[in-house]
């Protein structure tokens, strides 16, 4: 008989119901909880034994791949419920498990106790006592085994006092010298140890900022990233420490979008950012109008002299134009008359794009080339990426590719723009996106407000949904903020940044409250910047800039807002109302 089994078969400890896990499917997983450098991983467990032996379990936690774990004492509740925690202090993939055993020193100590209070303690008593401590010795070795061998011997000799070696066997010091030194032959684990994926800070706590770079121009002209990089201190003088850019690479010219989305593009059309690929090249490739390689470098590290990241947008798809189109045709679909399968949400038609068909015989090639994409601008500096619809991809090839670019770098973050089903927007969670876009936008009133964030932050999700909430996209102008006024705004605004410790707006069209739909009933904005070059009066007296500024400015000061965990909803007798309240770890800063 093998001994694994030699020693499941004695064991008598049960471990059950262990939080905090990460629900699954058949063949899938098990998912991470998610935490970020700094945080603690508060465990809880149900752990329980026949009969009326002391039970003692330890909670144990290492980085992934280390060797030797870190054990703490898992402290025990009411109704067979124990509690631990442990700290994670660097990024990257953690581990925990739980051990449980049947603690026979304890047990008999206790029971001695009894005895020597009702004056019934025995020879026989002491001599189990000297046994167990005598083993105790043997584990321990050394000076500490020389006290354990000193103390068993003490029990067992007759010639003393009984009460001596009684008290001798109940001292605090012996008991702890004891109990360090368990017997863990017949312990239990748990079969497999639960996985953590520890995100940098930023993960849980940025202000994410969207900008065109080719609006950025003066008069009209199209935008560079050297005149990005003229809005820099502005930007960051707003409190936004990421700087999100819509895709910067080759536009297509086949079925090119002109304004509005008309399906019929004039000669100056810039057309859709998201059309992506050209002759100029696809997605490792710059459009020539916004600069060189060299100038978005410059932007990248000058961005960084203000504490501020760029993120960019990756969207897989492809215009007609894409040099993939020609040369790995199987990666898309193809229709009975030979021609490409375009994308379409009827009526709607986008012929512009082409999507990718994961379900193509080549697919590792084409996980290959995706992941490249991601590697390509990692090795430029960039480390966060907002993807565009990543529910309309594979989530096996997301959890692939997240999880071996993590490998290497840890520090990467990913927002999914999943608006989407609130199950598929958690099981890209689950394999691997950092945050995601949610259904904010559309939740306006003060009870779906609460129903919402108590989902998020008291239910399941907690554990590996992070939140990013935008009042505004450019895909997205609500009907609050269409017919609300300056006064919507200011709401949206707050709610965003205080409810969820990660939010972001659409930049310019947020602070000069846009707010004119392309026709009525319809969320797309009228004069779109995806469709055409826009011109901003950043310097308009009404901007809403200074109230940004103050609102990122009070989230950096308060430690209360740069987490989600610790959101409490307060009773007001107006419906139309919402009072809430957040603290930081320690109960400290709490603001209301």
């Amino acid at each position: 008989m093998k001994e694994s089994r030699r020693k499941a078969g004695r064991g008598r400890v049960v471990i059950d119901r262990v939080e905090p896990t990460v629900p699954c499917g058949p063949g899938e997983g098990p998912f991470p909880v998610k935490r970020v450098t700094g945080e603690s991983v508060h465990v809880s467990a149900d752990i329980l034994a026949d009969g009326h032996d002391i039970v003692r379990a330890v909670l144990r936690c290492r980085p992934a791949g280390k060797r030797g774990w870190r054990e703490e004492e898992l402290e025990p509740g009411s109704n067979d419920s124990w509690h631990g925690r442990f700290t994670v202090d660097a990024p990257g993939p953690w581990e925990f498990s739980i051990r449980g055993w049947i603690d026979h020193p304890r047990t008999w100590r206790s029971g001695l106790r009894k005895k020597h209070d009702a004056a019934i303690v025995s020879e026989v008593d002491l001599r189990i006592g000297a046994a167990l401590v005598a083993k105790a010795s043997e584990r321990a070795g050394g000076a500490d085994g020389l006290r354990l061998k000193a103390l068993a011997e003490q029990l067992a000799n007759e010639a003393l006092a009984q009460d001596r070696r009684v008290a001798a066997a109940l001292d605090r010091h012996a008991e702890e010298l004891v109990d360090a030194y368990p017997d863990l032959s017949c312990a239990t684990d748990l079969p497999t140890p639960l996985r953590v994926w520890v995100d940098r800070e930023r993960a849980a706590f940025s202000a994410w900022y969207e900008l065109f770079p080719r609006s950025c121009g003066a008069e009209g002209r199209h935008g560079t990233f050297r005149d990005v990089i003229e809005h820099l201190p502005e930007i960051a003088r707003l409190g936004f420490d990421i700087l999100y850019l819509p895709p910067v690479h080759p536009i297509g010219l086949t079925k090119r979008k002109g304004r509005n989305n008309s399906t019929e593009a004039g000669p100056d059309d810039p057309g859709s950012p998201w059309a992506i690929g050209s002759s100029q090249g696809g997605h490792t490739a710059i459009h020539r109008d916004l600069g060189t390689e060299a100038d978005f470098l410059e932007l990248v590290d000058r961005a960084g002299s203000y504490e501020m990241e760029i993120a960019l947008d990756i969207a897989f798809q492809c215009s007609p134009d894409h040099p993939w189109v020609r040369e790995h045709p199987a990666w898309f679909v193809h229709r009975p008359d030979g021609s490409i399968q375009y994308a379409e949400n009827p009526p709607k038609k986008y012929e512009d794009i082409y999507p990718i068909n994961f379900e193509t015989e080549e697919w590792e090639a084409l996980w290959e080339a995706l992941r490249g994409v991601f590697l390509h601008w990692i090795e430029r500096g960039v480390r966060v990426f907002r993807v565009d619809n990543p529910h309309t991809k594979s989530f096996p090839f997301w959890d692939w590719a997240i999880g071996t670019i993590h490998e290497t770098y840890p520090d990467a973050i990913f927002l999914a723009e999943a608006f989407t089903r609130p199950k598929r927007m958690y099981r890209l969670a689950k394999g691997g996106f950092t945050q995601s876009y949610t259904y904010f936008t559309w939740r306006n009133s003060p009870e779906e407000l609460r129903q919402y964030m108590t989902e998020l932050t008291r239910d399941h999700p907690r554990e590996y949904f992070r939140p990013n909430f935008w009042p505004n996209t450019p895909d997205i102008l609500h009907e609050d903020l269409q017919t609300g006024g300056r006064a919507a705004f200011i709401a949206r605004l707050v709610l965003a940044a205080t409810l969820s410790s990660n939010y972001g707006i659409y930049g310019p069209a947020f602070e000069l409250m846009e707010h004119e739909p392309v026709r009525p009933g319809s969320e797309e904005y009228l004069n779109s910047e995806k469709y055409e070059i826009r011109s901003w009066q950043r310097d308009d007296p009404e901007s809403l800039a200074p109230i940004i500024s103050r609102v990122n400015a009070i989230r950096r000061a308060n430690r209360a807002l740069q987490s989600n965990r610790h959101l409490v909803f307060h009773t007001v007798d107006n419906p139309r109302l919402l009072c809430y309240s957040k603290s930081d770890d320690s109960g400290g800063n709490v603001i209301l």
